[in-house]
């Protein structure tokens, strides 16, 4: 059964930006729906494959699943200090693997669920901030690691859907 979720809306941040703190969340989100955008209209089994022999365990869904876990991680416990459970516990990673139950639907609800969790858990910060879990980062390191992390895997996003099916571009 084929993915039949539409694509989410992305538009860059403003060209005139002036707040830090909100123009880092908006290049965020534009990279959010970029990587979920990459998933739309794959079946579960497109969006499962690991067609990289050198990485056996990154699969598109396994990418948005890893995303998932650095926000939970970075932005709601590290940055905004919610009592939350990490989607990190063990090793190796285990945010890469997927179970039986994940779809490319269920895979991105849970992402978009955690992008309201980030909203809520940054209220009130402002980039000079320090973390409210350890106070070893400012906000503005956090936000920026997020970014840079979420545009290096969009970029296997990429890859991993031109092998699934030949879709090229943003």
């Amino acid at each position: 059964m084929s993915n039949t979720s539409s694509k989410v809306r992305r538009s860059w941040p403003p060209r005139l930006a002036f707040d830090e703190l909100r123009l880092q969340l908006d290049f965020l989100q534009f990279l959010r729906a970029t990587a979920v955008n990459k998933l739309a209209g794959l079946s579960r089994a497109q969006a499962a494959a690991t067609p990289l022999p050198v990485s056996p365990r990154m699969s598109a869904l396994g990418v948005v699943k890893h995303l998932t876990a650095v926000e939970r991680w970075w932005l709601c416990i590290e940055a905004g200090g919610a009592d939350l459970p990490s989607l990190w516990a063990g090793s190796p990673d285990p945010s890469w693997d997927l179970t039986a139950e994940d779809t490319p639907e269920s895979v991105v609800a849970a992402y978009k669920a955690e992008w309201a969790r980030v909203e809520k858990a940054l209220r009130g910060v402002s980039p000079d901030d320090r973390t409210r879990r350890r106070s070893e980062f400012t906000v503005r390191w956090v936000l920026a690691h997020v970014v840079q992390e979420t545009a290096r895997h969009v970029g296997h996003l990429d890859v991993l859907r031109e092998l699934a099916d030949g879709e090229v571009g943003e």
